[in-house]
């Protein structure tokens, strides 16, 4: 591990004021549990004179539950996500798919705004060696080389995917992210806050410099005769430890109608198929407004990715993304009735 500077502050502003001190600088970056750029920094991926930690900033931990919204803090770790209760009974997929991340001990040390924040898994990208394009090299090694684990839409002279579990959780419960910047705070929607290939190769958010993430809102369902149900799947190579080759959110809201249970809203997120945590519009479009009984599952799955454009050796990934998205329907509408 190379020397390095820590430093504590311990409050919001104070992190922002010593991040925005360095203009940008990419040797002084902010850390919190840091099981993901440790790592980058010991493989010399990333070079940092200076760490920001941001663990011993009260404002920044913590879960909490209004009649109108989930918080949780970007200090909060993935463990806690994972057992909160109201987060086990009424966002089920993001508690499902913070128990699947990693292993125990990463889900101990590891925060939701690390995960979200986290750089990608691309060997080339991952490699000290290799000047990719998105570390400001000339070329994707990936295109030639091995494709295996990148995107199937999406992709823009780079290839790669979005790494995080609890990304995709929250793309279909439309959350809100919360950031403190030098200027001002921000409150983003989770659909516009990553960044893809085409808007800007070298990042994969719009943090601003000097900008951190504080906190993640989410909406809870309002009270009346709509019933919700959620869940995450995860397809991978090894059954723990292991980041997804593709993963599926899917939500649906329930109304009485006469004609029995109808789907008053759907949200179906995909991660492990394109650059940023991709929406499913052409399946949730198909759900919304119909009665369960309507639904042919397999026929929902197989409107998942029609723009797909594999790569030589990720082609496995359009049928896999499909029958995720046929089972996790599927399963949704058995536990609805």
């Amino acid at each position: 591990m190379p020397p390095c500077q820590l430093l504590t502050p311990q409050t919001i502003p104070e992190a922002v004021a010593l991040l925005s001190a360095a203009d940008g600088s990419e040797n002084v970056l902010p850390i919190a549990g840091g099981s993901d750029l440790l790592s980058e920094i010991k493989e010399g991926v990333v070079r940092s004179e200076t760490l920001v930690s941001l663990a011993s900033i009260p404002g920044l931990h913590g879960i909490t539950v209004s009649g109108e919204e989930l918080r949780i803090g970007a200090a909060a770790t993935i463990a806690e996500i994972a057992d909160h209760p109201i987060i086990r009974e009424e966002f089920t997929a993001l508690a499902q798919a913070a128990a699947g991340l990693a292993t125990p001990q990463i889900r101990n040390v590891g925060t939701l705004g690390g995960n979200l924040n986290q750089r990608p898994r691309c060997w080339y990208y991952r490699h000290p060696l290799t000047n990719c394009l998105k570390k400001g090299g000339d070329h994707c090694f990936a295109i030639a080389g091995n494709s295996k684990y990148l995107c199937l839409t999406g992709g823009d002279r780079c290839y790669i995917v979005h790494p995080s579990d609890t990304a995709v959780a929250l793309l279909a419960f439309n959350a809100v992210i919360d950031t403190a910047g030098p200027n001002a705070t921000r409150s983003i929607p989770i659909g516009d806050y990553f960044i893809t290939p085409s808007a800007d190769i070298t990042r994969e958010n719009c943090l601003r410099p000097g900008e951190i993430l504080t906190q993640v809102r989410i909406p809870r369902l309002a009270s009346g005769n709509t019933t919700r149900r959620s869940l995450y799947l995860k397809a991978r190579e090894r059954e723990a430890g292991d980041f997804a080759l593709v993963s599926v959110a899917a939500l649906i809201d329930l109304q009485d109608s006469p004609g029995g249970p109808t789907i008053a809203h759907a949200a179906v997120t995909l991660g492990g198929v394109a650059p940023i945590p991709h929406r499913a519009s052409e399946v949730e479009d198909h759900l919304t407004g119909q009665p369960i009984s309507a639904i042919d599952p397999s026929h929902a799955g197989s409107l998942t990715l029609p723009d797909a454009r594999p790569l030589t050796q990720n082609a496995y990934k359009l049928p896999m993304a499909r029958n995720l998205v046929h089972r996790a329907i599927a399963q949704l509408l058995i536990g609805s009735i």
